[in-house]
């Protein structure tokens, strides 16, 4: 019987491009007033960049290209640390509540620097829905996922066997390594927008199911032989 779900955050619960997005205009709000220029041409010029190279190299081409005197990890910090505006997927918000009248214990497993992920969770009023978050950098950075540790302590906090939590996140590479480590059940979110829709991993680290919507964890077991994962026992 399944007692517990664990969530990824990031592309699982919500859009992380809505996160990206807005630490893009909190960098060209504060260069377009540091050095008088154009907000909106900052930003459509941060944006190009993008969704032509990506974000590694983002604000190391924005200095270049206005020739400015600005240190590097000043706009980092600004793209890391300024207020989310962001929202949960409707799917996931309905999922929690299920969870919740339902008697499904709930929790999040997340990377990430752990002010940042912080700063999300409490945006997302995660910690008012959720029996229980961790964030990985908190035990620190070689105890994000894979790492078995957080999927260890999440099982341990509600007193459960892996064999009755399961997993749900959105990149094979690394969500599910652990939890299948420790025998959770896993089921991977494959949305139509984020960073690993079309990721790619040999069998997906053996993650047992692929869903479009969180809502196919409250679906009905069709039959008796179906795999418990697809429609949570609710006995």
């Amino acid at each position: 019987m399944i007692k517990a779900i664990i969530f990824d955050m990031d592309d699982t619960l919500y859009k992380e491009y809505d996160f990206v997005f807005g630490g893009f205009k909190a960098v060209s709000l504060y260069l377009s007033e540091k050095y008088k220029l154009s907000e909106n041409d900052v930003y459509k010029k941060i944006l190009d960049i993008f969704y032509r190279e990506g974000r590694g190299k983002i604000f190391n081409r924005i200095i270049d290209i206005y020739n400015l005197k600005e240190d590097i990890n000043n706009l980092i910090d600004k793209y890391r640390f300024y207020k989310p505006k962001i929202e949960l997927y409707d799917d996931a918000e309905e999922v929690l509540n299920w969870c919740k009248e339902n008697n499904i214990k709930t929790g999040i497993i997340t990377d990430g620097m752990s002010a940042v992920q912080w700063s999300k969770i409490k945006a997302l009023k995660l910690e008012e829905k959720v029996d229980k978050i961790i964030v990985t950098d908190d035990f620190g950075r070689e105890f994000w996922k894979p790492h078995t540790r957080a999927y260890k302590e999440m099982i341990k906090y509600f007193g459960i066997d892996g064999e009755e939590a399961i997993y749900v996140g959105d990149n094979p590479n690394k969500d599910f390594i652990g939890a299948k480590k420790l025998h959770y059940n896993t089921v991977r979110i494959i949305r139509e927008e984020g960073d690993h829709m079309n990721t790619k991993s040999s069998e997906d680290h053996g993650v047992d199911k692929m869903i479009k919507s969180l809502r196919a964890l409250t679906k009905e077991k069709e039959t008796s032989d179906e795999k418990i994962y697809y429609g949570v026992d609710r006995k």
